[in-house]
């Protein structure tokens, strides 16, 4: 069960509550969501987020679109706390990516290109099967401090917690994929909510197509080049049983814990 929330300055916003688990729990309503960038959000809208519970929000844009965009209406509101974590690799050629594994969490030497922008044809950590796969396991490969302290925001938010990014489809799809994946949620149910953002793809381009941040680097793609198909989750996930035995075995390897799952649980799925 898809939950759409309508909003004026957001084209992909949904609760993800009522996702079924394997255990017969069920996401509750208003733990959860996830929408496209909020930088064109209303006043009308603001007091909806926060009708709805929004305590924390989680920002995977790199630190290249947050500047280049400017501080958004959420930014100025004292009831809710922003989390940026960027999933883009943000430093140069030959500077600090040797030294890292997926292991390890820690500090990076971060200089920032001027292309890290999502679209951008950069080369991923790792080939899978599916093209797209292989940029959301290099996600984690390359940020795993990005992943394990997003995930970690998710579990101690206050309330409602928001993942964006730009379109909300593939950055925030990782994410939210990995988040239900660990409490459990149905695989097919974890794939019919990535795969959903389709439904909105048309209105999520012609949003970004209004700010220069994107509109260069997205004038010339096609529509379907920004769909998100079922498969591509469904490689990522598969690859992520057979390589790491599952999301968990994945995120414990950047140092997730089963005490980390177990609140993750009692903030999604506790009545």
């Amino acid at each position: 069960m898809l939950r759409w929330i309508e909003l004026d300055g957001l084209a992909n916003l949904r609760d993800l509550g009522g996702l079924p688990t394997t255990s017969g729990e069920v996401v509750q309503p208003r733990r959860l969501l996830r929408s496209d960038n909020l930088q064109t959000l209303t006043a009308a809208d603001v007091d909806a987020l926060l009708t709805l519970g929004l305590t924390d929000v989680i920002d995977l844009r790199s630190s290249y679109e947050s500047d280049a965009e400017g501080p958004g209406p959420l930014t100025r509101e004292p009831r809710v706390s922003i989390h940026q974590h960027s999933f883009f690799r943000e430093w140069r050629d030959g500077v600090g990516e040797d030294k890292y594994e997926i292991g390890d969490a820690g500090e990076r030497p971060e200089v920032m290109p001027e292309e890290a922008l999502p679209w951008v044809d950069l080369e991923p950590s790792v080939e899978l099967a599916n093209p797209i796969s292989s940029i959301y396991l290099s996600y984690v490969l390359d940020r795993p401090d990005s992943v394990l302290s997003a995930l970690r925001e998710i579990s101690t938010a206050r309330g409602a917690a928001l993942v964006h990014c730009a379109a909300g489809k593939d950055r925030t799809g990782t994410l939210v994929a990995m988040t239900l994946s660990l409490v459990g949620v149905e695989r097919e149910a974890v794939i019919e909510d990535y795969a959903a953002s389709t439904e909105r793809v048309e209105a999520v381009v012609g949003r970004l197509l209004a700010s220069p941040t994107y509109a260069e680097n997205l004038r010339d793609r096609p529509m379907a080049s920004h769909a998100s198909y079922p498969e591509t989750m469904r490689v990522f996930l598969e690859h992520v049983d057979e390589r790491y035995g599952g999301v968990p075995g994945l995120v414990e390897r950047i140092g997730w814990t089963r005490s980390d799952t177990d609140r993750l649980r009692r903030q999604l799925l506790a009545p």
